[in-house]
């Protein structure tokens, strides 16, 4: 028994990291809700929720993908094994003043075309990709 109990503990191990994450959000975990971005690569954003315009994304039906960086963007996503995906998003064309927020909209679409891993954990949304980590706050326009 003492020559076995390796060879079991190992195999529960692979066993264990081939497995599919149970954990990984749903289409349904995001549907209808909205996110105020709070932060990019670690560095926080000022709270843009109680602005006329907030920096955000919301997830409606068919995982419609809309939200705000400098400009506005929408389009229709996929998400499978908690990647979000979307490939052809579509975008206003306003002129920002602010430059950082300006280079979100390169980002957001970026990420989006390339594919973020999706993280959700007690109303904090988290896209991640290799370059950029984009965390938002759940913030619904109803309550």
């Amino acid at each position: 028994m003492r020559f076995a109990l390796p060879f079991i503990i190992s195999a529960a191990l692979i066993a264990g990291c081939t497995s599919t994450d149970n954990h990984a959000v749903k289409e349904s975990d995001l549907l209808h809700h909205n996110f105020i971005l709070t932060s990019v690569d670690g560095s926080t954003i000022a709270d843009s929720g109680k602005q006329r315009r907030p920096l955000n994304i919301e997830f409606g039906e068919n995982m419609h993908i809309s939200g705000a960086m400098c400009n506005n963007f929408m389009g229709k996503g996929t998400l499978e094994n908690g990647v979000l995906t979307a490939k052809q998003l579509a975008s206003t064309r306003m002129a920002c003043f602010d430059e950082q927020i300006s280079k979100l909209d390169q980002v957001i679409a970026d990420m989006l075309a390339k594919g973020a891993n999706v993280n959700l954990d007690n109303g904090t949304l988290t896209l991640t990709t290799p370059e950029h980590v984009l965390t938002y706050t759940l913030r619904d326009r109803v309550n």
